[in-house]
């Protein structure tokens, strides 16, 4: 067999070649398999995850154990079970918020250990590797859902709401999740910097928790609160989950602004790095 023979045999077809579309496609598959294995193969990264909002649920939620339940229902303006049924959707909303900062910070430790570099050096584009680190994100934020449901049956929570309604708040919790994701991404694209993802998510996460109506209603806040609560994604996410939780009812409006919100983040986030993520 001559040498042109055997090269002929060994080079793909030029009709064979694949599409860029298709070829994003499987790498941006392949990366998002990254990040969720990352996520599985770091016990610790798991074990924080998880329980940090059930701390929360178990500790802050059980604070008002003591408060008569028609006094509570009146500072909360909505009649409940207990103040953890309440509190649930709000803990799992601003849960979500803390997701795009550990999606940003492996992207900096990408950066450090020089993967992020052996990938710009593919074929692949810095629209899908940041797209896959933002859904990967808010994927391990998802992990979170089971186990606060979990936790909150067993301190006598009682649900309501059909399996249509908890797909809606399930799935308004993976769009906040993914809006957020994008956003730190988007921050930090150009960073390598170990401080930066902690500094902006502290500097972005306080307010947006305690200015959203998932710990308190809003209705209780001064004015300038409400104007913060009014277009804080956070706050609609725990609301909608809140009257699927306790009320049976969805309130679909809620769910469209946390969609507009996530194609907000994702359009912007999507252009900044694309110009801007670097792997140094």
């Amino acid at each position: 067999m001559s040498g042109e023979t055997r090269f002929a045999t060994i080079t793909r077809p030029a009709d064979a070649t694949t599409s860029p579309a298709i070829g994003q496609g499987s790498q941006f598959v392949g990366l998002y398999a990254r990040e969720l294995l990352r996520t599985f193969r770091n016990p610790w990264v798991l074990v924080i995850t998880i329980v940090q909002p059930f701390m929360w649920l178990a500790f802050f939620g059980n604070s008002f154990a003591a408060v008569p339940l028609t006094e509570l229902e009146e500072l909360l303006h909505i009649q409940i079970q207990s103040y953890v049924q309440f509190l649930l959707p709000g803990v799992l909303a601003t849960s979500m918020l803390t997701v795009g900062m550990f999606g940003s910070m492996s992207t900096i430790q990408d950066k450090r250990f020089g993967y992020m570099k052996r990938i710009l050096l593919t074929p692949t584009r810095r629209a899908t590797i940041y797209l896959a680190k933002a859904l990967g994100s808010a994927s391990r934020g998802l992990v979170q859902i089971p186990v606060m449901i979990a936790a909150a049956l067993v301190f006598g929570v009682r649900f309501n709401g059909d399996p249509l309604l908890w797909a809606a708040w399930i799935l308004s919790l993976a769009l906040l999740g993914f809006g957020f994701s994008c956003m730190f991404l988007a921050v930090t694209a150009s960073s390598t910097d170990w401080q930066t993802p902690g500094v902006i998510s502290n500097f972005i996460t306080m307010p947006l928790m305690f200015a959203s109506g998932a710990l308190f209603p809003s209705v209780n806040f001064p004015e300038w609160m409400r104007v913060i609560a009014n277009w804080n994604p956070v706050g609609y996410t725990a609301l909608f989950g809140r009257a699927v939780v306790v009320q049976g009812v969805a309130h679909w409006n809620y769910l469209g602004y946390v969609a507009i919100f996530a194609a907000i983040m994702v359009t912007i986030g999507t252009f900044v790095a694309s110009r801007y993520l670097k792997a140094e």
